[in-house]
């Protein structure tokens, strides 16, 4: 037994520790938090203090149990979680529940995982920072109290299964608000005029009119007073400048970065950085410093020497802007700065070089530039053109790194040719093109973050996980639009005459933006109109700087959330009682076939429109389709919805309709339903169309071969090529040509998948219908019905008893009450209430 156990988050993190370490030292993963609040009640006594009810997980208490008989046999136990507030309430939920002494307790801390500091952490103890574990506690408590009473106001208010969260509800408000933004802006249209020029050295270059035209018949105008001009260089400006680099990476700032250079999104860079982190290869990835220590510097300094020579050297410190930036003391860079590149998973290499350029440059020396501007004059009218031009005279850090940019129509200036006042140029065009004014963007992952940070809402931590939390509520969606045309016109003067061009341009793409859902956008309004104060941006981000004076011992922290709660459960309360049920519903018209209103609301199964009100017996309803939402569609569009389903006929003895529904419009042909192809309008599908979509359909289910005296199929999927057997879907792997696959190859797919299968099997346990099989990570999972459990890497399910199974699954499984007599009746009402809405 080692004379000392250390007790770190993650086992990646403990088997980069143990390699530092000699034998005295044994080093245990708590796998993350061993407690936290219980999962089906709210866990917090409001009226005493707000103390949380903490509890140790099902699935963690074997863990504890090791570590507790661990640390029992130890002579010292070292608590070595993250310095954070998440790390301190890991150490001190580990010192709680394992009742570990604290005469033989020590906590340590670190932001790289290097041998040095290791080593350097264990010579310099110091006890758990309560101030730390209070403020972590406080956003616990006070997330837990928003989300538990919020929540169940909007089950009763808008629809069941709804969540509202202090961050993430501003985050999806951030969203819905980009999005009215666009709705309602008017595109205006201007004409930029561009001319070409060459110079007495044969030399071309670009240049433009500082203004534009409002009017197609302005610019005209403009280029037939330039029909027989004559032009020289009227003004010449050259002077230096500079380009200084960026600070090295925060957490936010990696974030955006890797987002517009990798194309990463925020959750997976966070993953990526956290594995580079508990490797030894970076420092601590979640932080607000823009710090290096004096150690990093000088090992900056000397790769940049080596590698690039002395001129390129720089040595500087980075100022921070975020007051709640004392929890970590360094920005993210390489533990190693002669490491230019690692040997390990492509996106995680990827990232490394990343961080590893950005922390260099961050040393390095400014890049020298010259700047030219020009004007040039006609002979016969006052208007100017205007020409600017770098000229990089030193690279500087510019070797190594440029920050990348968020907006997409940032243009970067070329070079100019050499050129002095009063020299002649000839012309050999000008255009004038009309250009459409462009809303704000919708914001990516990164521009989101960016936008968080800058209010002063979330924490580092808190970002990545909230962007997951709206996408999986159905809040936001990425946008999938590849855009429509747009017709413009360009007007070019050349050899002496003045022509017109209809040109084309893709506007509106939102691939991969955020997109706020309908039910977003009900569930915003109906906080901000009912809850304002919550959704408030200032009182957001002053909860933050709360936070932060918790972390610093400057206010108790219950009774922070006592101010909070005073104002907040009253609201909850009288919203509960005297709020109407929100469905977003909008009027948009009445239906000339039959003089009702047409409106468009949330229904029980999403968007939809209605012909009649609510009294109206005969009212009809139309799903919308995925592309429309409550907010935008017209009363056109709605009607058509009620075109649908379309009887197309009968087509091989079946009958063919064109329908929308839930998931979309489609085909049926009897009993087989066809999805549409992206796009494509069911109003537009004909006879034929469907004839091609129904043949397409026969081919891709015909078997391609047998196997077993049973056909294989193929197809593609959401995970790329298929083939299914036997109820068995089989990705099929680029070592094989799937346009051309062989019986053999069919066979080793299927016998290498049965194998698999068998292979990820546990436990079977045919009699109780209990199957604990294999998962991905190392983790196993444990299968009965519809209850899924997974277990913590920790857990050995080869060694776990079909009784020890048994309670597991029977903690999960749902208790049914027997309804009160009292509860019977209140519900009595409401089931009368909906009957007589239906009839």
């Amino acid at each position: 037994m080692a004379k000392n156990l250390v007790i770190v988050e993650s086992p990646a993190k403990a088997k980069t520790i143990e390699k530092f370490l000699g034998s005295d030292f044994q080093v245990e993963s708590s796998y993350g938090h061993i407690a936290d609040l219980p999962s089906k009640e709210i866990g917090v006594d409001v009226e005493n203090g707000f103390k949380p009810k903490y509890e140790v997980s099902p699935d963690k208490k074997a863990l504890v149990t090791k570590l507790k008989s661990l640390s029992k046999n130890a002579e010292t136990v070292w608590l070595a979680s993250d310095e954070d507030r998440e790390g301190e309430a890991i150490s001190w939920h580990l010192a709680e529940e394992l009742k570990l002494d604290k005469k033989k307790t020590k906590r340590i801390v670190f932001h790289e995982i290097t041998k040095n500091a290791i080593l350097k952490a264990i010579d310099n103890p110091r006890e758990i920072d309560y101030n730390l574990v209070n403020a972590q506690q406080a956003r616990r408590v006070l997330d837990r109290l928003v989300g538990y009473e919020l929540s169940p106001v909007l089950w009763r208010k808008i629809k069941g299964g709804l969540s509202a969260g202090r961050v993430q509800s501003v985050s999806v408000r951030l969203i819905v608000e980009r999005e009215r933004e666009i709705q309602d802006f008017k595109a205006v249209a201007t004409y930029s005029v561009v001319a070409e020029f060459t110079n007495e050295a044969g030399k071309t270059f670009k240049a433009k009119l500082p203004k534009n035209f409002n009017t197609k018949k302005e610019a005209e105008d403009f280029l037939n007073k330039n029909i027989g001009s004559t032009y020289k260089v009227s003004d010449l400006e050259t002077k230096p400048t500079k380009k200084s680099p960026t600070a090295p990476f925060t957490t936010s700032t990696l974030q955006q970065e890797a987002a517009r250079k990798l194309y990463l999104p925020v959750g997976i860079t966070m993953q990526l950085a956290q594995r580079l982190y508990e490797a030894g290869l970076i420092t601590y990835m979640r932080t607000d410093s823009v710090n290096l220590s004096k150690e990093a510097m000088d090992a900056a300094e000397a790769e940049i020497i080596k590698s690039y020579g002395k001129e390129f050297s720089k040595p500087r410190t980075f100022a921070n802007k975020s007051k709640g930036a004392q929890e970590a003391h360094e920005a993210i860079r390489p533990t190693d700065m002669s490491r230019h590149t690692v040997n390990i998973d492509r996106d995680q290499a990827r990232l490394y070089d990343l961080i590893w350029k950005r922390t260099l440059a961050s040393q390095m020396s400014d890049a020298q530039l010259e700047r030219t501007n020009v004007k040039i004059a006609a002979n016969n009218h006052s208007e100017l053109f205007a020409a600017s031009g770098e000229v990089l005279l030193f690279e500087g850090f510019l070797k190594v790194y440029l920050e990348g940019n968020d907006d997409d129509e940032e243009e970067q200036e070329g070079m100019l040719p050499a050129m002095k006042v009063n020299e002649k140029l000839q012309n050999n065009y000008i255009t004038a093109t009309e250009r459409y004014s462009r809303p704000a963007a919708r914001y990516t992952e990164a521009s989101l973050v960016k936008k968080l940070e800058e209010l002063g809402i979330g924490r580092p931590s808190t970002y990545a996980p909230t962007i997951s939390t709206i996408i999986n509520r159905n809040y936001v969606e990425k946008g999938n639009l590849e855009g429509q045309e747009r017709n413009y016109t360009q007007l070019i003067l050349q050899s002496g005459k003045v022509g017109e061009k209809l040109l084309k341009e893709n506007t509106g793409s939102d691939k991969g933006k955020l997109v706020p859902t309908d039910i977003g956008t009900i569930v915003t309004d109906f906080l901000v109109k009912n809850f304002g104060n919550i959704l408030d941006y200032n009182f957001t981000a002053k909860v933050e700087q709360d936070f932060d004076e918790i972390a610093e011992g400057n206010i108790e922290w219950a009774k922070m959330m006592q101010e909070f709660y005073d104002q907040f459960h009253p609201t909850v309360k009288d919203v509960e009682a005297n709020a109407d049920r929100e469905s977003g519903e909008r009027i948009l018209g009445i239906d000339p076939a039959t003089g009702k209103p047409v409106s468009v609301r949330l229904g029980k199964f999403g968007p939809m429109a209605q012909i009649g009100d609510a009294e109206d017996e005969d009212k009809k309803f139309a799903s919308l389709m995925k592309e429309q939402n409550i907010g935008n569609i017209t009363l056109e569009e709605a009607l058509n919805l009620f075109l649908l389903p379309k009887n197309l006929g009968i087509y091989k003895d079946e009958e063919v309709e064109v329908s929308n529904g839930r998931f979309g419009p489609y085909v049926r042909h009897g009993s087989v339903f066809i999805s549409l192809p992206k796009g494509e309008d069911p109003l537009a599908v004909t006879k034929e169309r469907a004839q091609e979509l129904i043949d397409e359909k026969i081919k891709a289910d015909a078997p391609i071969a047998t196997y077993k005296g049973e056909g294989v199929q193929k197809g593609t999927g959401r995970f790329g090529p298929f083939i299914k057997w036997g109820g068995i879907f089989i990705n099929v792997s680029k070592k094989y040509d799937f346009d051309n696959l062989s019986q053999s190859d069919i066979e080793a797919l299927i016998e290498d998948k049965l194998q698999k299968n068998i292979d990820k099997v546990i436990h079977n346990w045919e009699e109780e219908g209990i199957l604990v099989e294999k998962a991905r990570w190392g983790r196993s999972v444990i299968l009965k019905g519809k209850i899924k459990i997974e277990l913590s890497k920790d857990v050995d399910a080869s060694k776990m008893t079909l009784a020890e199974v048994q309670e597991l699954i029977a903690q999960k499984t749902p208790t049914k009450k027997a309804p009160a007599k009292k509860v019977t009746t209140a519900k009595k009402p409401a089931a009368k209430k909906t009957t007589t809405k239906k009839k």
